[in-house]
This record gives structure tokens, sequence and C-alpha cells, in this order.
């Protein structure tokens, strides 16, 4: 595993990384989990940005301001809904990670902290989804040098432990 991903427990919105990733919906209009938490932290401005923005395809990735946010940037991902992994979700899983990593390297993001994308209400299982998301950003790292930290916060203690138990 490349030294620059770290994974701890924490709240994604306290992160000092230039960028957070945001776990949104497709309106990018706030909802619950991450999305509504990082709504809340950054304030309203960030829902009047996000208006402007039309939403957002699954798998893709936009990016605003951070506004009340210690994260300079918030980089929005809509995350497959699980479905017993019959709708291509490892591979839109995949795609959010890939999306958002390639829009922090086009506005010079050099920092950056993830959440478990999809884990939440969207019901993706945590197992499979870390090891998604390490294999995503470990793969983007080998090609890229611009990041120099990749945090991934975890909720709580047992999504930690899944993925540190990926992390080789």
């Amino acid at each position: 595993m490349d030294k620059r991903i770290s994974v701890i427990i924490g709240d994604i919105t306290k992160q000092t990384t230039d960028a957070i990733v945001n776990a949104a919906n497709t309106s990018l209009l706030g909802g619950g989990g991450v999305d509504g938490a990082i709504h809340r932290g950054a304030g309203p401005p960030l829902l009047e940005e996000c208006r402007t923005l039309n939403g957002c395809a699954t798998g893709e990735a936009k990016i605003t301001k951070g506004y009340n946010l210690k994260a300079k940037y918030v980089i929005h991902t809509v995350g497959p809904i699980w479905n017993s992994g019959k709708n291509n979700e490892e591979e839109i899983l995949a795609d959010c990670y890939k999306n958002s990593l390639s829009l922090a390297i086009k506005n010079k993001i050099t920092s950056i902290s993830f959440p478990s994308i999809s884990t939440g209400i969207y019901r993706f299982p945590t197992d499979k989804a870390s090891k998604i998301a390490l294999k995503e950003i470990n793969s983007f790292l080998k090609k890229d040098k611009t990041l120099q930290s990749i945090v991934i916060v975890c909720f709580d203690k047992n999504t930690y432990d899944i993925y540190l138990s990926h992390f080789d």
C-alpha cells in the first residue's frame, strides 16, 4: 500500500486536507449521513453553489468550495446503491474514486479525505467497498505524484477495522 494513504476514525467535516469527498446523492442538495454533515458544516453557501451544478450522475464527481469547513474544497461524488451487485455497483464505486481523484488533480489539490462511499444508507458491503477504494486509490497514486496525502476517514471502529484488514 502506498505510504501516502492513511486510515483513521473520525469526522470528515473536521479534516484539514485541501479537499474532502462528499458521498452525495444525485441532487447534490444535501441529505443524511456524510452528505448532511458536510452541508451543515459548510453552511448555506454550499447549498447555493450546489444548486448551480445541476446535480451529479452516479459514479461522477463535481467540485465546490468548502465554505465554513476546514477543507478548501468539497468533491461531491454519487456512489451506487447496493442491489446484490447486479447493476455494476462495483465498477460504479470504482468510478467514484477515479473521478474524485482526477478532479482533485485537475484543481491542484495535494491532500484529500474520503469517507467510505456507499456503505451507509446505500448498503454497499463495507468489505467489498474497502477493497475497491484501496485498490483504486493505490492504483491512481502509482501513476500520479501530485497527491501527497489521502486520508480515509471511517465513521466507526468496525469500518476502520475492515479497511485496515485490507491495508497491506
